[in-house]
């Protein structure tokens, strides 16, 4: 039985910062295994939070640099980490951090150059795992869904709250996954407004009122209509989300508010849509699962067939980059760690480039 020790890296939507997971995993008796021996979270400056957020928008050239940019300080942050750890390391797994997602053009990049970050940091690095998919006429996403089936079996459905929700299940032996709509995003939207990072276990959304006019607009959005494989982000938001939200004559409160039932209302709905049994387990987790009153409402709006389960902390905040540890395992022994059935792929895919540090 081989022991993997890998760093896992995840940036998200959300923009708050790096997720650094050193995790150990191992195959045993058909089954995989994990074990998070320790975590750490870097948050980003405003410098890097806007230049991440921009990116989008800056020139080929520019765009360019800031791959590479970014690619040394992960290997900064990788070497920071590891020299603190005192431990080996096999090899470091890398989301980066997504600029462009536009599958149905063929387009899709994670910030982060894989080779930058090996050289800097002198480990193997696996990452860019997301273009293989889209080349197959994938969404290149959800990619979680593999940790979820190989890892969180147990449960009927694994639920992700980042800056956009997820959601992952089991049909007729295939892994169902797709991007319900928005979890943190339009939260962290509103909050910024008011100068905090984030509402603290809702307690501000708690205090709000119900916008109906609001929460109808949002539930009529387009998108929640089309069928899976769907995936969604950052310009979906900004398109179709945030001039329903600054339309609305409500108070930042009513907003927070309205939005959280919007949001449980829409995962209830996937939920109930796709449930066929009496009861069933629901595990959740990324920094929506941290916001009490997002908790409260979700199990309102689930019902009492349908448990809510909420595991520590360590896991709610590092289980993607726990996932992308995994994805990096899997590719290196040859494994599909994409499946088509999550993403519309022509097929699944053993996906991920791998790096090995240059020395100068």
């Amino acid at each position: 039985m081989s022991i993997y020790k890998v760093l896992g890296l995840m940036s998200g939507t959300s923009l708050d910062g790096l997720d650094m997971a050193y995790c150990h995993i191992w195959e045993e008796n058909g089954h995989w295994n994990f074990d998070i021996k320790q975590t750490k979270d870097i948050p980003y400056s405003d410098e890097m939070r806007n230049y991440l957020k921009n990116a989008i928008y800056l020139s080929e050239p520019d765009h360019a640099q800031l791959h590479q940019d970014y690619g040394k300080w992960l290997g900064e942050q990788s070497k920071q980490f590891i020299d603190e750890l005192e431990e080996e390391i096999d090899f470091i797994a890398s989301h980066g951090h997504t600029s462009h997602h536009r599958p149905e053009d063929g387009i899709t990049f994670q910030l982060g150059d894989g080779q930058v970050l090996a050289n800097t940091c002198g480990k193997q690095v696996v990452c860019d795992f997301r273009t293989k998919d889209v080349s197959l006429k994938g969404q290149g996403a959800p990619l979680v869904p593999i940790g979820d089936r190989l890892l969180f079996h147990e449960f009927d459905f694994c639920l992700n709250l980042g800056g956009i929700s997820n959601i992952s299940f089991e049909n007729n032996g295939e892994r169902i996954a797709y991007d319900i709509g928005m979890a943190n995003m339009p939260l962290n939207y509103i909050t910024h407004q008011l100068g905090l990072s984030y509402d603290e276990n809702g307690e501000l959304a708690r205090s709000g009122s119900l916008d109906h006019d609001l929460l109808k607009k949002l539930n009529s959005l387009e998108y929640y209509c089309s069928p899976h494989p769907k995936s969604t982000g950052y310009e979906w938001f900004t398109s179709k989300v945030v001039p329903l939200i600054d339309a609305s004559s409500g108070t930042h409160a009513d907003k927070l508010h309205t939005l959280i039932h919007h949001n449980c209302e829409q995962v209830a709905f996937s939920v109930r849509k796709h449930g066929n049994k009496p009861t069933s387990r629901l595990l959740a987790t990324g920094g929506g699962a941290l916001n009490q009153f997002f908790m409260d409402i979700l199990q309102e709006k689930l019902g009492p067939t349908i448990e809510l389960v909420i595991p520590d902390k360590i896991l709610i905040e590092y289980k993607e980059a726990l996932v992308f540890a995994l994805m990096g395992v899997l590719r290196l022994e040859g494994k599909i760690n994409v499946l088509r059935s999550v993403t519309g792929a022509i097929q699944d895919s053993c996906s991920g480039e791998v790096f090995f540090p240059i020395s100068d």
